[in-house]
């Protein structure tokens, strides 16, 4: 019994030894980190203040790679297949996590193939429509599209992500029939609106603040819950008589599955002391999004959570449209 009880004791001291080795030796060299979509766009801009924040708190270089396409599918696959040593991590959003996978087939399980570590922000999406359009209220819009059916057509970030699924929902809520077009990004569907590629998008708020405050869009609403103080006169879809929608993306960083746990630890650990940084926060402030940290463990609930939601909001979407 003595010796079974030694062996044990070894076994665990090894374990833990192993574990606070891995935390030592890392990070050997420069830090990837995969934004899944284009450039200039809200999450673009995450993955860069969060960037700079990892290398004052890490001492190595932490570069930000594009790997847009397929509505951030593209990029989310590259890191689930990247070597699990914490040097790849990830800017993932609601869209390609929570929701592509319910509605496609994709080439990896979030649950399984990805290993969440902290939620960094949080920002409502934005209704906003192209100024040559009648249309300066969430009213106007559903009796427009009503009188046009299929006409309207709406801008995204690629198909099956949130913000193709919101305006999707949106259509459901409301008894109307919109004509989807996918871009690349958020950012790329919004200058769309602009130029008058397509009527109407529902996209993040730091693309749509810009063109509102340039007049170049119409914002006639946002999909919080709540009211933006960002944009504190934009009524809720709910307030809009638009009822059991909303959602709200979220950008956050996750590791390949298999990553050592004290590097997600340690992580976990930075980006808690980054949400409450000044400069992060009135950084984050400027495009619009709110400064937010969980647990590894709270990430991992919260995703199985949404992909719970999704799957029977997509499905009733699904249902509607045969």
């Amino acid at each position: 019994m003595k010796v079974l009880s030694g062996m044990l004791t070894s076994l665990l001291s090894l374990g833990l030894a192993g574990g606070a080795q891995a935390q030592a030796d890392w990070p050997k060299g420069a830090i990837t980190l995969v934004v899944p979509y284009a450039p200039g766009g809200y999450t673009d801009a995450v993955g860069r203040i969060t960037a700079r924040y990892l290398e004052g708190s890490l001492a190595v270089p932490v570069v930000v790679e594009n790997r847009a396409g397929a509505g951030g599918i593209v990029g989310t696959h590259y890191v689930s297949r990247a070597k699990p040593d914490g040097h790849v991590l990830c800017v993932c959003s609601v869209g390609a996590v929570s929701v592509a996978p319910l509605a496609q087939k994709v080439q990896y399980d979030p649950l399984k193939d990805l290993a969440p570590i902290s939620i960094v922000s949080t920002i409502p999406q934005t209704v906003i429509v192209r100024n040559g359009l009648p249309i300066r209220s969430v009213a106007d819009l559903i009796a427009h599209a009503k009188a046009n059916p299929g006409k309207l057509t709406y801008g995204s970030s690629g198909a099956a992500g949130l913000m193709h699924y919101s305006v999707a929902l949106f259509q459901v809520r409301t008894g109307t029939q919109l004509t989807h077009v996918p871009y690349k990004g958020g950012a790329p569907a919004t200058l769309a609106v602009v130029a008058g590629e397509v009527d109407l998008s529902f996209t993040n708020m730091t693309d749509a603040l810009p063109q509102m405050e340039a007049n170049t869009v119409r914002g006639i609403a946002v999909t919080s819950r709540e009211r933006s103080p960002f944009a504190p006169s934009l009524p809720t879809l709910g307030e809009a008589g638009v009822q059991n929608l909303a959602s709200e993306t979220w950008n956050g960083i996750i590791a390949p599955a298999g990553t050592p746990e004290p590097i997600l630890d340690r992580l976990a650990k930075v980006f808690a002391a980054m949400a409450k940084d000044e400069g992060v926060v009135k950084a984050m402030a400027n495009v619009g999004a709110t400064t937010v940290a969980i647990t590894p463990a709270q990430y991992r609930q919260q995703i199985a959570q949404e992909m719970k939601q999704w799957s029977e909001l997509v499905n009733e979407f699904k249902n509607s449209s045969k």
